[in-house]
């Protein structure tokens, strides 16, 4: 065994490494979960289910590097886990998968193999939007009726929707975008929602940052929970990030914070119920 996987098993036995504030009374549903090849040796498929669930996450969108780390989570809670599907095998593609030719035909063997509610988290920022690659990738999600997971600057998520006016998309982290651009793409592209994973510098020491409450409350129907295991280590701190997000939720009105919690996510994709391709 790996020394790095070694440390990361000693922390994961560590009870003292993960302070539980307290758990959410309320269900969840994620949108951003990776269970990618560098999880497997630490953390079985059912420990990583157990560890979703104590943290309140009643469904959760999965992708992974590779695709068969989602389908192990899967097919051990196919009642928790919506796969999505990545199109890069390893993290080690995500800053060229788009120019990679073998893409399409690896995402259409998966997509005749298993079946998704989307197609992401995938990286792609600028004109790399106009890839051909992207072109193919964003035809796929229409022809298969999936949703776009797209960790993209506002202007690609422009290009997705040239090249798919119809295309519904889940924007990653609001492409760590400003409040002002966010405001403008949502007040644009109706079949845009967003994922709040990582936007710490929202909601700072028990107060919204200005426009930030705001935005929240009249894009009510917009906005998506996300934790966002994209390292190993974020299995570590599922309730501690639980913990920060329900402190936003007591800062906004209920019907606010319970349609990010869970109903927007539950109205786009909780009617995934998949059948057998085959």
């Amino acid at each position: 065994m790996k020394p790095s996987v070694v440390y990361f098993v000693l922390l994961l036995l560590c009870p003292l490494t993960i302070p539980v504030l307290y758990a959410t009374e309320r269900a969840i549903f994620d949108v951003h979960i990776h269970y990618s090849h560098d999880v497997w040796d630490a953390i079985s498929p059912q420990q990583a289910v157990r560890k979703l669930r104590d943290a309140g996450i009643k469904r959760v969108l999965v992708s992974s590097s590779s695709d068969e780390g989602t389908q192990r989570l899967y097919q051990a809670a196919p009642e928790l886990v919506i796969p999505s599907l990545r199109p890069y095998r390893t993290r080690g593609e995500l800053e060229t998968w788009m120019h990679d030719e073998s893409v399409i035909p690896y995402l259409k063997q998966r997509l005749a193999k298993y079946q998704y509610a989307a197609i992401g988290e995938f990286h792609v920022d600028g004109e790399n939007a106009d890839e051909p690659v992207i072109i193919q990738l964003v035809q796929l999600a229409r022809e298969h009726e999936l949703i776009l997971h797209a960790h993209s600057d506002a202007y690609a998520i422009e290009r997705f929707f040239t090249h798919d006016p119809k295309a519904r998309i889940i924007w990653a982290h609001a492409g760590f975008e400003h409040l002002s651009i966010i405001k403008s793409m949502l007040d644009h592209y109706p079949n845009l929602w967003v994922d709040l994973s990582f936007r710490w510098e929202i909601f700072r020491e028990g107060r919204f940052l200005p426009g930030w409450r705001e935005l929240l409350i009249n894009h009510a129907d917009r906005f998506m929970f996300g934790v966002d295991t994209y390292i190993p280590e974020r299995w570590l701190t599922i309730q501690e990030t639980v913990n920060w997000y329900e402190e936003i939720f007591a800062a906004l009105p209920d019907n606010v914070s319970d349609k990010i919690r869970y109903q927007n996510a539950e109205r786009l994709i909780g009617s995934f119920n998949p059948t057998s391709p085959e």
